[in-house]
């Protein structure tokens, strides 16, 4: 694709709502399930079509989905393959998972249901259920039993607050955060 046709793309789908940018991915062959929450700055890479994604899935800012193996071309130049030669693999996300900023998942990974990817992760193989994974590469770093019962009491009701009303609560309920 050209880079104009690139600028073009972009500058269309950032004028897109969420509900819209879902289904232009949908049209491009990725199945989303319902419910989903995805940034518009997530890349589905060449191969959208590739790409499961289950039901309550948030898929933050600039997420990699990465469906095919680069590494190929250095052995395409060193000729130790056919110059046409690509590898693809799925990509598969159960339901109610999060994959947090600049996460990258790479070919031929799935992630269970209920699982956290923190940012930044690099994920090279299959994530079961019900656990957190991190790092580059990513590992396990807890189950999500274990991390619910580690924040289960320090969380603060202000998720949907406008960010004024966020601040002043953050204020007066939480002022040590201010220090």
């Amino acid at each position: 694709m050209g880079s104009f046709k690139r600028l073009m793309t972009k500058i269309r789908i950032n004028s897109m709502s969420k509900g819209a940018y879902i289904e232009y991915l949908r049209k491009q062959g990725a199945t989303i399930g319902t419910g989903c929450d995805i940034s518009k700055l997530a890349d589905f890479g060449s191969e959208p079509y590739l790409i499961s994604i289950g039901n309550n899935v948030r898929i933050t800012k600039h997420v990699s989905f990465i469906t095919h193996d680069g590494g190929l071309w250095t052995l395409r130049q060193m000729g130790k393959i056919d110059k046409e030669a690509v590898k693809y693999g799925r990509i598969r996300i159960g339901d109610n998972c999060n994959i947090s900023w600049n996460a990258t998942i790479m070919p031929c990974v799935t992630i269970g249901d209920n699982c956290v990817i923190a940012a930044g992760a690099v994920v090279t193989r299959d994530v079961p259920s019900g656990e957190i994974w991190g790092g580059v590469p990513a590992h396990k770093i807890e189950t999500i039993e274990e991390y619910y019962n580690k924040i289960k009491d320090v969380t603060v009701p202000t998720c949907n607050m406008p960010k004024d009303k966020k601040q002043a609560w953050l204020r007066e309920n939480k002022p040590e955060l201010f220090d």
